[in-house]
């Protein structure tokens, strides 16, 4: 959900914008500025946690993963790097057609909505990591989202879905800050709404003022368990960080659900 902060006119005009009613990831994440605001994302840590994650669910090289809502595809680039054999899908257009020019026998990549099935019985793991869920409307679409993932997974396959700890977030929730970016002040307020944290982005840039929205529903840890009970998947651990420590409610940073089929 993103829109201009300008005249009617101007909104009108601004492509990277769009009205209330639209889907705010599909115009916010094909958006250039999305990738200056979040460039400096800390692959280090996504490096490690990805290598903990490897040795915890002891991939083999010719074990299929499938990498939902790779972005564009750094995680899965680094898993196929490792010796992998990667499916990185994506509803971003502009982000695939980015990843795409890593591609080889190994690893590739396909547009498509994490909420329709991709593959059916196919994969030995999937992972979604990095809180790349909780951006529909519905509670019913995050369920279809969790279904479709069950439907892809080969008998016994597992899947990881990484989500930040909704209590944790919301008790600490930082209202208001600005960063400055390729000379671009990014003033970014937060809130808590109908069960979903807000982040409004407001900017100017090249004489026209911007708006973005980011809506993230905080989903509750039994709400996760029945999404995944639900599409017949069982919880076998819940880390609670990066380094795999155990998951404390109001503690733990993450929220990261290992599953099985």
């Amino acid at each position: 959900m993103s829109n201009s902060n300008s005249d009617d006119k101007n909104k009108k005009n601004n492509s990277n914008t769009s009205n209330k009613d639209s889907e705010w990831f599909a115009t916010w994440f094909d958006s250039h500025y999305y990738h200056i605001l979040y460039k400096d994302r800390d692959d280090t840590e996504a490096r490690l946690f990805i290598d903990n994650i490897s040795l915890y669910l002891n991939f083999l090289p010719n074990d299929k993963i499938l990498d939902l809502a790779c972005g564009k595809g750094r995680h899965s680039i680094y898993l196929n790097q490792k010796g992998l054999y990667v499916e990185g899908i994506d509803l971003s257009e502009e982000s695939i057609q980015y990843a795409k020019q890593f591609e080889n026998e190994r690893l590739h990549f396909s547009q498509h909505d994490m909420r329709k099935v991709y593959k059916t019985d196919y994969f030995d793991f999937i992972l979604n990591l990095f809180t790349s869920f909780g951006y529909f409307q519905t509670d019913q679409e995050n369920q279809q989202a969790i279904s479709a993932m069950a439907k892809a997974l080969q008998v016994e396959g597992r899947i990881v879905l990484d989500f930040f700890n909704t209590t944790k977030v919301i008790q600490s929730l930082v209202c208001y800050e600005e960063k400055i970016i390729e000379g671009i002040t990014f003033k970014i307020s937060k809130s808590v709404q109908n069960n979903f944290i807000i982040k409004d982005i407001h900017f100017e840039d090249k004489g026209k003022e911007f708006h973005f929205q980011e809506r993230v529903r905080a989903i509750p840890t039994t709400d996760f368990l029945r999404y995944f009970r639900n599409a017949g998947l069982t919880v076998a651990r819940i880390f609670g960080d990066y380094d795999l420590s155990e998951f404390e409610e109001g503690i733990s940073e993450r929220m990261i659900f290992v599953v099985e089929k």
